[in-house]
């Protein structure tokens, strides 16, 4: 059986039609760095975001003249753990700080054990469903989701 080495660097890459508000989503709210980036390289304009020595990291790209479209489904996550309460205590102070609104878990399991922040839509249409997704009781039950999640293990 093959056995992926551990010097492997996993890229996950995605399209975006918005790759500015993409990318201040992850460095200003989630803390990610910029590892590298690229303009029109055949038409695409790319960025990647990580932390310097991690063996991943995330590319965003646009392509000129195209519309990139959503995920799939609501299901489609990008996930941070943690090791933490205070970092992940400090992660939610950032997003909040940077103005982004916490909004519901399409899973409800998920909903009981964790905080979501929708990183920006690729249109107008979508960022009215992210908001009309949006936690319905505001700041108050976000930071209930918040103690409740730091009673909570931050490993799966």
């Amino acid at each position: 059986m093959f056995v992926m080495k551990s010097a492997t660097t996993l890229r996950v890459a995605r399209p975006t039609n918005r790759l500015g508000d993409v990318v201040r989503f992850y460095r200003d709210g989630v803390g990610l760095i910029e590892v590298g980036s690229f303009q029109d390289h055949e038409g695409f304009d790319g960025v990647m975001l990580g932390t310097p020595g991690a063996s991943y990291h995330l590319e965003f790209t646009r392509q000129r003249g195209h519309v990139a479209g959503r995920a799939p489904t609501k299901e489609n996550l990008l996930v941070f753990y943690l090791p933490a309460r205070e970092e992940w205590q400090a992660a939610v102070d950032r997003m909040v700080g940077a103005g982004y609104a916490p909004v519901a878990s399409y899973n409800p399991y998920w909903g009981r054990r964790e905080a979501y922040v929708a990183e920006p839509y690729a249109s107008a249409e979508q960022a009215a469903e992210q908001a009309a997704s949006a936690v319905p009781s505001g700041e108050e039950t976000y930071r209930k989701s918040v103690r409740e999640h730091a009673a909570k293990p931050t490993n799966p």
